[in-house]
């Protein structure tokens, strides 16, 4: 087996780590408010999540072309391949989309920890850009696609960051706010009883349409790196194991449950009703399957904030917590430059040993630093016994890494 082979195998493995994180980090986006009003049952829901993330995975692959194509500048103007990325068996290639992969993984696992909702794709895609801004410089970066409409990272990725968790929140408003308006007056035990089964419905084309969007990532990210190795030349298709691959890791990561993030949105940020949670996550679902089929690699977690943000002020006499708020907003901020300074460090320790043996060293630091954030998860432990704790009860601002142990 050849030095590359081995790399491209590490990036593989990586690859699929992230996408495991992805799963248990954005499981909230689609259960969060379901498990918040007991609409099911915690360890049902994520078993829920996870079946549909698997199912969504297959829909579109428009996402993942976005990824192999849109952040590193894989090709020339004229399209051929740029020679710096394919000298070596493509070494200098895969050495960026590990550093990135890494930088990307570090962070969700970081978040996590502190139990704050912030973009799992932002990581990823800050990871990648930073290592490929320390590998090749600026212009290593799609930054505008060839510049004649909205493409690359600005036009794939960073307006719908902004974009996305707004038009998402003023859908959910204006849902939640029509909804008690022509509710007012229903027996409320009816009312409940019909919202909780429309939030597991709603709920659950969040999770496929969850599966559609991030799961493909990590498609995108595998193909760039058999791209890079010579093993796959096509940039308009995704290899059929990929998709498998991915979709199984994604599904495993959610049925794991992120329960200290499930905890921060379903409890922290409103004081969520049943018919809050549907509008909340049908808005979540309309945004985030347009975005998927235009091929857009938003953040579903920005757009699941900002739907709940939104259920909560279109409520009447509805609360909003906005110091909670302001953390995941902090997060949001700092994700995609945090997780790319990461992966330039990852790239300079892994260019500085060279080949198979940078990639080794990195590969190691990941795992110690993830068994770090382990140990330390197990000190303050959030699961589903718990996750449903009154908020109130340990202060309103904490995040979930404060609030119990």
């Amino acid at each position: 087996m050849t030095q590359t082979s081995v790399i491209l195998a590490l990036v593989i493995v990586t690859a699929l780590a992230f996408d495991f994180t992805n799963g248990f980090h954005d499981t909230a986006n689609a259960m969060a408010t379901t498990i918040a009003t007991n609409a099911l049952r915690p360890k049902t829901a994520v078993a829920l999540s996870g079946l549909l993330n698997l199912v969504g995975a297959f829909l579109s692959v428009q996402v993942a072309l976005t990824v192999t194509n849109a952040v590193v500048k894989i090709q020339n103007s004229n399209g051929t391949p740029k020679a710096g990325l394919t000298s070596d068996g493509g070494k200098a290639l895969l050495l960026i989309v590990l550093a990135g992969l890494v930088g990307g993984i570090v962070w969700n696992l970081l978040t996590w920890l502190l139990g704050l909702p912030s973009s799992s794709s932002h990581a990823l895609f800050g990871g990648l850009i930073g290592a490929s801004i320390a590998g090749l410089g600026w212009a290593g970066v799609n930054w505008n696609g060839d510049g004649s409409k909205l493409d690359g990272v600005v036009g794939k990725v960073l307006l719908p960051a902004v974009l996305s968790p707004v038009i998402a929140g003023v859908v959910a408003a204006a849902g939640t706010w029509m909804i008690f308006k022509v509710t007012t007056g229903l027996a409320a035990r009816y009312t409940e009883r019909g919202f909780k089964w429309g939030q597991i419905g709603s709920a659950s084309l969040v999770s496929l349409a969850h599966g559609t969007n991030d799961a493909q990532k990590t498609m995108g990210v595998i193909t760039l790196a058999l791209i890079a190795s010579g093993d796959w030349s096509d940039t308009k298709n995704i290899p059929l194991w990929v998709k498998v691959a991915c979709a199984l890791a994604i599904a495993l990561g959610t049925y794991l449950g992120g329960w200290r993030i499930i905890r921060t949105l379903g409890k922290g940020l409103v004081d969520i009703k049943p018919a809050q949670g549907m509008a909340a996550q049908m808005a979540s679902a309309a945004v985030i399957l347009s975005s998927s089929h235009l091929g857009f690699a938003l953040s579903t977690t920005h757009v699941a904030t900002g739907s709940v943000i939104g259920s909560g002020l279109g409520r009447p006499s509805g609360l909003v917590r906005w110091r909670v708020a302001g953390r995941m907003l902090a997060a949001w901020l700092i994700t995609l430059p945090a997780a790319a300074v990461v992966g330039a460090v990852m790239w300079w320790l892994a260019d500085s040993l060279g080949g198979l043996a940078g990639a080794l060293a990195v590969f190691a630091l990941l795992i110690v630093t993830a068994f770090a954030v382990w140990l330390r998860a197990r000190k303050a432990p959030v699961g589903q016994h718990n996750v449903n704790d009154e908020w109130e009860a340990a202060g309103d601002d904490r995040a979930p890494l404060e609030l119990v142990g």
